[in-house]
C-alpha cells in the first residue's frame, strides 16, 4: 500500500485548505477496515498527532485543531481528507496520512501567512 497526499499550499491566517490522501495498491473494502490518519511536523518540532479516524467512523481531533480541522473518508476511493479552515500561522508544517501505525505519505507543505 502506497499513500499520496496533495492539498497542501499557502494561505493567508484565516483561510481554508483541503488535503486528500489516496491509497494505492489496497482494495477499497480493506482500505475501509483501517484506522486512518494525519499528523504534522513543523520545522524543529517532533512529528504530532491531528486527527484520525477509525473504520466505524469514529473521530479524534488533537485539542489544538477541534473546531477548525474535520477529517472524512470515502472508502470507494479509497481516500482521506483532512479540511482545515481558519488556518492560523502555527499550523505551518509538512502533513503526512497515515495508515495506521506503520504506513506513510510523503508529506505535503502547509504554509500559513499571518
Amino acid at each position: 500500500v502506497q499513500l499520496q497526499a496533495s492539498g497542501g499550499g499557502s494561505v493567508q491566517a484565516g483561510g481554508s485548505l483541503r488535503l486528500s490522501c489516496v491509497a494505492s495498491g489496497s482494495i477499497f473494502s480493506v482500505f475501509g477496515s483501517q484506522t486512518m490518519a494525519w499528523y504534522r511536523q513543523a520545522p524543529g518540532n517532533q512529528r504530532e498527532f491531528v486527527a484520525s479516524i477509525e473504520y466505524n467512523g469514529r473521530l479524534n481531533y488533537a485539542d489544538s485543531v477541534i473546531g477548525r480541522f474535520a477529517i472524512s473518508r470515502d472508502n470507494s476511493r479509497k481516500t482521506v481528507y483532512l479540511q482545515m479552515n481558519s488556518l492560523k500561522p502555527e499550523d505551518t508544517a509538512v502533513y503526512y496520512c497515515n495508515q495506521v501505525p506503520h504506513i506513510w505519505g510523503q508529506g505535503t507543505q502547509v504554509t500559513v501567512s499571518s
